[in-house]
């Protein structure tokens, strides 16, 4: 009992002087069910990836790397890689571009209730997800809106079927469907940005496009990157917008790990694929993370 007294004392005495020591014992909690939800599906989908299929919920389960072999070696499936992130790189790109002017305009030129003007940038985006993507269906169509007004207008003379089931399609969407979360952490970044810098400059005879370039982008950075990130990585894996936009040209790489742990049974296969897709995602997104700090520490 005495060892027992002493080794409560002295926990609690390193308790009192650690807020760290709290910290970690009040989050160990939520880490432990986190590692359980994410951790345990994780080491399972490693373990599967090295199986083999033999039948319909049939597995040899000796260790095998054949799966990762034919996800690098098929032609079809280095296509829907590169596919896959050239269109997620593309929707990143034309996402910031676009949102970053709405972000600036409401960070510097909205004085009043810019909480309302957040709010009614992301009103769309309080909607159904699918239904965003059904509702570019609509509009893309072959007797969508974009071709009957054009057909109205007198300027086709048949509807465009370039429009809708190819990768462009499934950019436009995708551009669309994520831009809240390109505005919001650009806005963020830009309202941070102290106004005296900007005075400053101004002061020093910097005109308006010198003062962004040097003083206003470089600060909201670290709210691009972010942007960024919130979008590339998800939208690797979307397979919902591919499907009912994309056609068969747009098919991306979800898609497959999609069919094969559907209609496909080839689970074993469709865990490579998705272990792969992670690991390349993994790899770029930290080159990223490096370049972008280099750059950030370099322009400070």
């Amino acid at each position: 009992m005495n060892i027992y007294h002493k080794t409560t004392q002295k926990l609690r005495r390193k308790l009192q002087r650690s807020e760290s020591l709290k910290g970690y014992l009040l989050l160990s909690p939520t880490i432990l069910v986190m590692a359980g939800i994410m951790l345990i599906p994780f080491i399972g989908m490693i373990i599967l990836s090295l199986w083999t299929q033999i039948g319909y919920a049939k597995f040899d389960t000796t260790l095998t790397l054949n799966n990762f072999i034919v996800v690098f070696t098929n032609e079809m499936y280095r296509v829907l890689f590169s596919r896959s992130l050239v269109v997620s790189a593309m929707t990143t790109f034309l996402t910031v571009l676009l949102a970053y002017p709405m972000a600036y305009f409401v960070a510097f030129h909205v004085q009043r209730r810019k909480l309302l003007w957040i709010i009614l940038m992301t009103l769309p985006f309080w909607t159904s997800y699918l239904l965003r993507v059904f509702a570019w269906k609509v509009i893309l169509g072959y007797n969508g809106v974009i071709n009957s007004g054009l057909l109205w207008l007198g300027i086709i003379n048949e509807p465009i079927t370039l429009l809708l089931y190819n990768p462009s399609a499934v950019i436009i969407t995708l551009t669309h469907a994520w831009a809240a979360f390109a505005i919001l952490p650009i806005y963020v970044s830009l309202e941070k940005i102290d106004r005296s810098l900007l005075e400053a400059a101004t002061d020093l005879g910097d005109s308006p496009l010198a003062r962004f370039f040097r003083i206003t982008l470089p600060l909201s950075l670290p709210g691009v990157v972010a942007a960024t990130v919130l979008i590339f990585i998800p939208t690797v894996g979307d397979y919902v917008t591919p499907s009912l936009v994309g056609g068969s040209d747009g098919y991306m790489i979800a898609n497959a790990i999609q069919f094969q742990f559907g209609r496909g049974s080839n689970w074993p296969l469709g865990a490579a694929l998705s272990l792969s897709s992670m690991a390349v995602v993994t790899v770029i997104t930290i080159v990223y993370f490096l370049v972008s700090k280099t750059l950030t520490q370099n322009i400070r």
